[in-house]
């Protein structure tokens, strides 16, 4: 079995539960103040880690009392935590207001936006091993990353979240990109909504493939997974649960795919797979605590 290397964010989540979202210029009373390990690298990580994948984070932690408790959270969840190293500034921190299972999300990175090349230059990658990345540290340092990744031939995963626009030389070293319908609309150039036919999103998922064999999977929430792999078409119903936080849904199924490639599984029953996951995922309070086991996922698979 290959194993998971994730280079990525690690966030304290700050959650104020609500009735209701307010407004712009608008106060509403909350529920309760609730904080949770966060940061996409980190959610992917414990995804990955939970569902049996020897997983390794690569990022950086401030020197401050969020930063020792993250450490401590990760470290428990069987993640080796070797190449998170400590920066001299205040930990990544999300600001998260959750209600009737929606999310707003402001994100202040903090210790994210120092992780540079010099971190994923030593990273000990083979063939086998499955490299993740995500938009919440510096674009140039997960070029340099996934370049590392294409010589060692590993696949490249990356979840351009959140979405801001990149080269076409780092679109070309990735392997399977992951994103929503959204994100899939931005980063091509059109809109897109969750209300789009299936036919539409795979046309522009195929113009913005970047090279023939590339797999473009978009995540749809309740109405599954759409995913161009190569030139087929693959399609992932979704799973009707009762959803109480959607935080970090993306990072669990992001953490599940590479956790299933890593262990040899195709793409299209690793997609399936980590659909399942997330869902179980999304029936849960707060992003990191809300990864599943292996064993809850065969349970509803």
């Amino acid at each position: 079995m290959g194993r998971v290397f994730v280079a990525g964010s690690i966030n304290m989540d700050v959650v104020a539960t609500a009735d209701r979202h307010p407004r712009v210029g608008e106060t509403v009373a909350g529920r309760k103040v609730l904080y949770f390990p966060g940061g996409k690298g980190a959610n992917q990580a414990v995804a990955a880690s939970r569902l049996g994948a020897k997983t390794t984070l690569i990022g950086r932690l401030g020197k401050d009392s969020f930063g020792a408790e993250l450490k401590t959270f990760l470290g428990a969840q069987g993640i080796d935590l070797g190449s998170v190293r400590e920066a001299n500034t205040h930990t990544g921190t999300a600001i998260i207001t959750v209600a009737a299972a929606d999310n707003t999300i402001v994100v202040i990175p903090g210790s994210n936006a120092l992780v540079g090349a010099d971190d994923v230059a030593d990273v000990p990658l083979a063939k086998g091993d499955v490299a993740v990345c995500q938009f919440e540290i510096p674009l140039p340092t997960i070029t340099a990353f996934f370049r590392r990744a294409r010589e060692a031939g590993v696949v490249t995963v990356l979840n351009p979240a959140p979405a801001q626009k990149m080269s076409r030389e780092l679109l070309a070293l990735v392997d399977i990109l992951v994103l929503n319908e959204t994100e899939l609309g931005f980063l091509a150039g059109v809109e897109l909504t969750d209300s789009d036919e299936a036919a539409g999103i795979i046309d522009v998922a195929r113009k913005l493939q970047a090279h023939a064999d590339q797999s473009i999977c978009v995540t749809l929430g309740r109405r599954g997974v759409l995913a161009l792999a190569g030139r087929e078409e693959v399609a992932v119903p979704g799973r009707a649960v009762k959803a109480v936080d959607t935080t970090g849904a993306g990072d669990c199924f992001v953490g599940a795919l590479a956790a299933q490639l890593a262990d040899g599984v195709p793409l299209r029953a690793a997609l399936a797979f980590a659909n399942a996951a997330a869902s179980i995922s999304v029936q849960r309070m707060g992003a990191g605590p809300s990864m599943p086991t292996a064993a809850e996922v065969a349970a509803v698979l």
